[in-house]
């Protein structure tokens, strides 16, 4: 029975290799076969993979820019008109009519003339502006605000700004021709003094921020000429401090924004410097303003009171375009903080109110 009982135990063990019949997973080894297809060559295939998506991603990106500009991205309309500065037209607009505060009464032809005026020195300062561009191209693509500008942001090529100097040349030569006869010099003086501002003078320290300050002072002999009005000399010390305390807030501003390296001109300052003549000449500005309002404004009879209520707006005007440069850390763009600030819009629709109730009433008999 011992004998019978042992013999049942190898036929268990013979029936036990049937059930192993999932040994069909022997294709386990197989993959372990492509174990040397994995090391090796895998890594190569994923570094010649990424190789490949990077220069097709660089291919991509360069064949992309240089489709922007053949596709005719670069010398459009808009990025032309932006090199022309359309927003610096104001200072025109601001600073040649001011020719009409000596005219009493005015007239239809005070104000064609002082039109024709303004579109010349627009012309001007438009070609003054494309010329700059060109040649501080280079140095304008280091500050962190100018390399936008069309020129430096290579928005408009060289050959289409020297195409577009030309056209306005041509178009400030007609507008000098179609005028009266030899009325055109402050324009003439004011190219040549841009020219030689281009040229070199703007790289000297005080020399820069008085030529441009004298550019708005030619501006305002010119809308005086056109009209045939005697241009008052307070007033011309007005606006010429008004423009060089703008100038020197301007750099001041680069100086903070930029440092020197941008500008040459300003190795010859510091902020100290700029602080001390800003606040000079904020102060000739305003005494230079209440003279002329006393002795050559041609005001109403008993104007006297909105003439005392002109001058605060006026140092008000001053003291918060300080606030803004020294406070604020502002005045890179003059126009955009005199003319984008609430304070001093408010404060300069006030001020036009008062001076147009004294010039608009009638006059004294003499």
């Amino acid at each position: 029975m011992d004998i019978t009982r042992s013999s049942p135990a190898p036929v268990r063990v013979v029936a036990v290799p049937p059930e192993p019949e999932p040994a069909d997973l022997t294709a386990l080894p197989e993959p372990i076969a492509v174990e040397p297809l994995q090391t090796l060559p895998a890594t190569a295939t994923t570094a010649t993979a990424t190789t490949a998506t990077t220069s097709a991603i660089t291919t991509t990106v360069t064949t992309s820019a240089t489709a922007t500009d053949v596709g005719g991205r670069r010398n459009r309309p808009r990025d032309l008109l932006a090199l022309l500065r359309p927003g610096q037209w104001v200072k025109n607009l601001a600073v040649v009519p001011l020719a009409l505060l000596d005219t009493h009464p005015w007239g239809a032809a005070a104000f064609l003339r002082t039109g024709w005026a303004v579109l010349g020195f627009t012309l001007a300062s438009a070609l003054v502006y494309v010329v700059n561009d060109l040649a501080d191209r280079e140095r304008d693509r280091l500050h962190p605000v100018k390399r936008h500008r069309p020129i430096a942001s290579g928005r408009v090529s060289t050959l289409a700004a020297v195409v577009l100097t030309g056209a306005l040349a041509l178009a400030l030569t007609g507008w000098a021709v179609a005028g009266p006869a030899w009325q055109w010099w402050p324009t003439a003086l004011y190219l040549a003094l841009s020219l030689a501002y281009s040229q070199g003078l703007k790289h000297v320290p005080l020399v820069d921020a008085f030529i441009v300050a004298t550019g708005f002072v030619l501006r305002l002999v010119q809308g005086a000429l056109l009209i045939g009005a005697q241009m008052s000399e307070w007033l011309a010390l007005c606006v010429f401090s008004l423009c060089l305390m703008l100038a020197l807030g301007k750099r001041r501003h680069e100086m903070t924004a930029a440092g020197r390296a941008h500008r040459p001109a300003l190795r010859g300052y510091t902020l100290a410097f700029l602080d001390h003549l800003v606040v000079l000449v904020a102060v000739l500005t305003a005494v230079s303003y209440v003279l002329y309002l006393r002795d050559d404004a041609s005001l109403a009879a008993g104007a006297s009171l909105v003439t005392l209520l002109s001058a605060p707006c006026a140092v008000f005007g001053l003291a918060r375009y300080l606030q803004l440069l020294l406070v604020e850390e502002g005045g890179g763009n003059p126009v955009h903080v005199l003319f984008r600030d609430r304070a001093t819009l408010v404060n300069a629709a006030l001020w036009a109110v008062l001076v147009a109730l004294a010039l608009l009433l009638p006059q004294s008999p003499a």
